[in-house]
């Protein structure tokens, strides 16, 4: 009698079912209990067997379409609980081992280059750095400069080119003068202030030769 009252008392309440057991263990335990409460009732069968499943093999029981089985029958409740548990066994199974093995691409390491090491020059001895004109293509020639001769010359200032005072010009100077002395420049100032001198002086008719004569 005891043996009974606690079988009932177990399958009304929810210690029996089967939370993380396997189809098996919770089956077997359930025929045990039923035995023991002396439920012969198919229905009540099925209704406390279906109660106490897993919530995800107790909806696909009941989804079936086709084959299900009946709610009176509670052998076919049986037997079609532990294929769908041996069924999502060997699923998990294989997820399992789907995970251990890596299917995605490898991973990339970087590899960070070396640090580059800065020398220090000493303050003694200064870092010269020659900079080179680019040697001129055989096509073309080195253009020549021709006021290079001129711009290394230093002029004196404007003045006299005879005895160098700058107070006065060549053609008022006192004293005598060599012009083969004088450089090139220093010539053509002179010539150009000596015509310069003759277009500002006017000349008298009574002073002109009688006869002209070429200038060499």
């Amino acid at each position: 009698m005891n043996a009974e009252v606690d079988a009932i008392n177990t399958l009304e309440g929810t210690s029996y079912y089967q939370g993380g057991r396997t189809v098996d263990d919770y089956l077997d335990n359930f025929q045990t209990l039923v035995s023991d409460a002396g439920y012969t009732d198919p229905r009540t069968l099925v209704v406390k067997f279906r109660r106490g499943l897993k919530l995800g093999i107790q909806n696909q029981i009941a989804t079936m379409p086709y084959r299900r089985p009946a709610d009176t029958d509670p052998d076919a409740w049986y037997r079609a609980a532990r294929r769908i548990d041996q069924a999502c066994l060997a699923n998990e199974a294989f997820q399992s081992v789907s995970r251990s093995t890596p299917s995605g691409p490898a991973k990339t390491v970087s590899i960070r280059p070396p640090p580059m090491s800065v020398v220090r020059l000493s303050p003694a001895l200064p870092l010269l750095v020659t900079l080179k004109p680019p040697p001129p293509t055989p096509s073309m020639g080195v253009p020549m400069d021709i006021d290079a001769t001129r711009k290394t010359r230093s002029l004196p200032p404007r003045g006299c080119y005879r005895c160098g005072d700058a107070n006065h010009l060549v053609r008022g100077c006192p004293h005598c003068m060599d012009v083969r002395l004088l450089t090139s420049e220093q010539r053509e100032e002179l010539f150009e202030d000596l015509l310069a001198l003759k277009d500002a002086v006017p000349i008298e008719e009574s002073c002109l030769p009688e006869e002209e004569e070429d200038f060499a």
